[in-house]
């Protein structure tokens, strides 16, 4: 019995734990400073979430990323300085919008080139249906015979 409520607490502490997660908060007392992190900390993408900046996720990294943004604060970086510190750290993909480089341009070209890509096929698929669905002309047999069905001269089998 004892080992059923030791494995039954345990279990309860391991679900319970996301859900005391906390939501992303300015620690520090000065508006100025809190509104500073929150703007640095909108524009770094969560890692684990990755559609998620560091402010709205709830995941640890984030957390830890949130306290690795405080710690730069604190030791009196400037915002350039700090994205530059996360940058080195993570990569370009650790920014919320990543800049045009050579190693980013497919992130920027890539929706579009495949935009362009379906819209070409599109058009061929649309072409080549209005090829094939055109009826060939009927031959004057053809003609002549669907006239007299029409006038009711002979029988439709």
């Amino acid at each position: 019995m004892r080992r059923l409520l030791a494995g039954c607490a345990l279990a309860l502490a391991v679900l319970a734990g996301p859900l005391a997660a906390n939501e992303a908060q300015p620690t520090i007392n000065d508006p100025v400073v809190a509104k500073r992190e929150v703007e640095l900390a909108k524009q770094l993408r969560c890692l684990v979430c990755q559609n998620e900046t560091i402010a709205d996720s709830r995941a640890d990294l984030a957390v830890d990323l949130r306290n690795k943004l405080r710690e730069q604060m604190a030791a009196g970086k400037s915002d350039a300085e700090i994205i530059a510190y996360m940058t080195d750290r993570y990569g370009d993909f650790v920014l919320y919008r990543p800049p045009l480089k050579a190693t980013t341009v497919l992130l920027w070209v890539g929706p579009f080139l495949l935009l362009a890509i379906g819209v070409l096929i599109g058009w061929r698929v649309v072409r080549a249906r209005a090829r094939t669905a055109a009826p060939a002309p009927l031959s004057a047999a053809d003609r002549e015979r669907a006239e007299r069905l029409l006038r009711g001269e002979e029988d439709a089998t």
